[in-house]
């Protein structure tokens, strides 16, 4: 039950709807937030803010959901419910676009073949026999286009009459377009006139002096009455005759739509149902993303009658200071078993009305579903009814005063409360004499707590203040202020009753001091006094509070930085021991690979018969592994590592020194006189031949099944042509590291680059190392994406490529896939 009929009014809730109507998607949301309603069963509640929650995972997670069409399509399933009615076109595409974002939904709340769902309470939703129609959406993409229009193939006689129309409109195009052309040159018609739609049939304009030299119709003048629009009389039956076919494209489309709705009314109710669905998945995202924004989570909910919050903040309190980089002081507040009841007392201004609107609000939002901002940790209950007494009540027509009005909801109140109700009450007893007004109070708080109501209570009454301190199950609460600045500190402290602070505020404001004198004297200083101490001890209080609260954030603060450090002493030792292991097995790999390395170019020096730039690469390498071994020898000091390194660069000497050997032989060989069978070759050439004979100083030289005569000071030593195994061998070799990365592009290269919207200077350079790695991977073709615009680009990029040898030529692309904004490259 919730008192009075206004509630949501009182406490801001009625904004509260309207802001989440502002997040939904369609009319199908916004229905279910003007349906949501407060919930006392705690399962209900319960599985509401799951499904929230797991929906606000997914906004913050940024997960792919379908949220694209939100079509609300149910009023016409309903009309067409009726025999003789259909869904026209743009309602059938629609109906197509949500179910389609209907099936998605499922698909992605439904789990996999081999885990659990990600999202149950989500799930759970779906579970109710929501169906998708797969077999109805590809029904209705058989029937529409991708742009909502019936397709031409949708039928036989469909097909055959648009066909027909189309080849008409052509003729007749092409007739107008002569007869115009006829009329422009006989200056009938403006050089620039063009046929135009009158009325659905294509017409020429002519200037009104001129008309009767076309023969034809005149179907409509310019607003000016400068231009008649004729229809000359050779197209005349051909229009009619378009007409006609525009009759029958109607009939034949309003049939097959006819067709359709027969085909799907059996479906509607299961339809509906599916929409429920997307109405209950919009009104959950709407509430997700109001939580998000306000910080509202799931609290720790009871089955029970409890009420223990952290930081709870007035969502939209919050909102509207954080427009004016402002922040909502927060609120604790505890009730439980023990102290059912909270009487609040403090200054006038200093936020009890607040915390009575945070604590209605909040409770509220909490039994209606939603996620609400308090701390993590902070506890919540489930209460049966909720009663609220704030604000002036006066009514005319009930012949009610403020005083009357607050007595009518205590009434209602002491009626209908109970141990599972929580009540709210705002200056208890105000609006009458304040002796007896304060007695009934006292009176009506004994009724409360007698049958174990919970509640919150603001209040100025002495009385109530003491009767709260002298009986269990009420405790008193005071709204902080500063006496020293004069200001309220919107803080609420349990424990204490809170001082009025009446005559401080007096002054503050600046009332007469001899006036706040007499008034103090008329008090009595036993009152003066007692307010004095109470607000001394509220503020001794509160600074220990204080204290207390820095020693444990302190305590708190070490706490973590000891296990913080305790947990990186056991990550570096866990690292550590990781790092000495992968540095073993790199120098154990490494080991082999060298061994390997070594072996294949020792064959590879054989094989080239020691030339002089082989060699030279060959003992690059073997300085490079130099290199790589001495790594080793730093990284793992293990004693059968470093025994295998010894043995390693032993061999790695002997190498060298026959390597050297060769090396020296190579010059008194080269300086040995040209025989008959010595393989050479013409300096600066790299072809390799064969002596045949030597005639004084000529050479008779065959090169493959080519027979010269060469001076033999042209001539030079060189090494046979290795056969393909050794070839490979080599290749491998020398070019193993290049080949890897050669691979790794290969596999990585994308035949098309996009260098729109870069200066000219950024596009040439990637458009060079982009034309580089083509050739380079043996690529046929490629393409350059530029873009039209002012065409400076694209003229940069063709005056490079004309600059580039390994380029056979280059053009525009098809018009169909890019025209003049992509240049093709053919690679030789």
């Amino acid at each position: 039950m919730i008192y009075p009929k206004n509630y949501e009014q009182k406490i801001g809730f009625d904004t509260i709807r309207l802001l989440l109507k502002e997040k939904c998607l369609s009319s199908l949301g916004k229905q279910r937030i003007d349906e949501m309603k407060f919930s006392s069963q705690f399962d209900e509640i319960n599985e509401q803010l799951d499904q929230t929650v797991e929906m606000m995972r997914i906004l913050q997670e940024e997960e792919p959901f379908p949220h694209q069409f939100f079509i609300d399509v149910r009023p016409c399933l309903k009309r067409i419910r009726a025999e003789g009615t259909y869904l026209d076109e743009p309602k059938l595409f629609d109906l197509r676009q949500s179910l389609e974002t209907i099936r998605n939904i499922i698909g992605f709340l439904t789990p996999n073949r081999s885990g659990a769902a990600l999202y149950p309470a989500l799930y759970r939703l779906i579970e109710d026999e929501v169906l998708a129609f797969p077999q109805l959406i590809d029904e209705i993409d058989r029937l529409v286009n991708p742009f909502g229009h019936i397709r031409d193939d949708a039928s036989d006689i469909l097909q055959t009459v648009r066909s027909d129309l189309t080849r008409i409109v052509g003729s007749i195009s092409h007739t107008l377009n002569h007869i115009l052309k006829q009329a422009q040159s006989a200056g009938y018609v403006d050089r620039e006139a063009v046929p135009t739609l009158r009325d659905g049939r294509l017409v020429i304009p002519v200037a009104p002096t001129l008309k009767r030299k076309i023969k034809g119709i005149v179907h409509d003048e310019s607003s000016s009455g400068k231009t008649v629009f004729i229809e000359p009389e050779e197209v005349v039956e051909a229009n009619n005759r378009i007409r006609e076919l525009e009759h029958e494209e109607k009939r034949e489309i309003v049939r097959i739509l006819m067709e359709f709705s027969v085909n799907i009314r059996p479906q509607i109710p299961e339809i509906l149902r599916s929409y429920e669905f997307l109405a209950e998945i919009d009104f959950i995202r709407a509430k997700a993303l109001f939580a998000i924004q306000t910080n509202g989570l799931k609290p720790d909910v009871e089955d029970a009658c409890i009420l223990d919050w952290g930081t709870a903040v007035h969502p939209l309190l919050q909102m509207s200071l954080a427009k004016h980089d402002k922040e909502v002081v927060p609120l604790d507040i505890e009730l439980n078993s023990r102290q059912r009841i909270l009487l609040i007392s403090g200054p006038n201004a200093g936020g009890k009305s607040v915390c009575l609107k945070t604590v209605g609000l909040l409770q509220y939002m909490l039994q209606c579903g939603m996620p609400v901002p308090l701390s993590e940790s902070s506890k919540a209950g489930i209460f049966r009814d909720i009663f609220i007494d704030i604000g002036d009540e006066q009514s005319i027509e009930d012949d009610l005063s403020t005083y009357s009005s607050h007595l009518s909801n205590m009434k209602t109140m002491l009626k209908h409360g109970n141990e599972h109700s929580l009540i709210l009450i705002d200056e208890f007893g105000g609006g009458t004499e304040p002796q007896i007004g304060g007695a009934i109070a006292e009176a009506l708080l004994k009724r409360f707590n007698e049958k174990k109501i919970f509640g919150l209570i603001t209040t100025h009454y002495q009385n109530l203040k003491h009767y709260a301190e002298d009986h269990e199950g009420i405790v008193n609460g005071a709204m902080l202020y500063d006496r020293h600045l004069m200001q309220a500190l919107f803080q609420l402290q349990i424990g204490n009753p809170g001082s009025s602070f009446a005559v401080e505020i007096a002054r503050k404001i600046g009332l007469p001091e001899d006036v706040i004198d007499d008034a103090s004297a008329l008090v009595g200083s036993e009152y003066i006094n007692s307010d004095k101490y109470l607000q001394d001890i509220v503020r001794d209080k509160r600074y220990w509070e204080n204290k207390r609260q820095h020693v444990r954030l302190r305590e708190k603060y070490l706490e973590e930085i000891i296990t913080k450090y305790e947990a990186e002493i056991r990550e570096l030792d866990k690292s550590r021991k990781e790092i000495i292991r992968k540095a073993k097995e790199e120098a154990e790999w490494l080991l082999k690979e060298s061994n390997a390395r070594i072996e294949k170019t020792i064959r590879t020096i054989k094989e080239a018969q020691a030339e002089k730039e082989q060699t030279k690469q060959v003992r690059q390498q073997l300085e490079k592994l130099q290199s790589e071994i001495d790594s080793v020898e730093q990284i793992a000091a293990d004693d059968q590592i470093e025994q295998q390194m010894r043995k390693l660069q032993e061999r790695q000497a002997r190498r060298k020194a026959r390597k050297g050997a060769r090396s020296i032989d190579e010059p008194e060989k080269e300086n040995l006189p040209l025989r008959e069978g010595d393989t050479v070759r013409i300096t600066g050439q790299s072809s390799v031949g064969q002596v045949a004979e030597i005639n004084g100083n000529n050479a008779v030289v065959i090169f493959g099944v080519v027979k010269t005569t060469v001076n033999i000071a042209r001539l030079e030593r060189a090494n046979r042509p290795p056969t393909t195994e050794r070839s490979t061998a080599k290749s491998a070799f020398v070019g193993t590291q290049t080949q890897e990365q050669v691979y790794e592009k290969k596999l990585n290269f994308k035949q098309d680059i996009d260098v729109r919207g870069m200066r000219g200077d950024e596009a040439i350079r990637a458009v060079t190392y982009f034309i580089d790695d083509a050739v380079l991977l043996g690529a046929k073709r490629v393409r350059i994406l530029h873009g039209t615009g002012s065409g400076i680009l694209r003229m940069l990029i063709r005056k490079y490529l004309s600059t580039v040898p390994g380029i056979a030529c280059y053009r525009d692309e098809h018009v169909q896939l890019g025209g003049v904004g992509i240049t093709v490259v053919d690679l030789l």
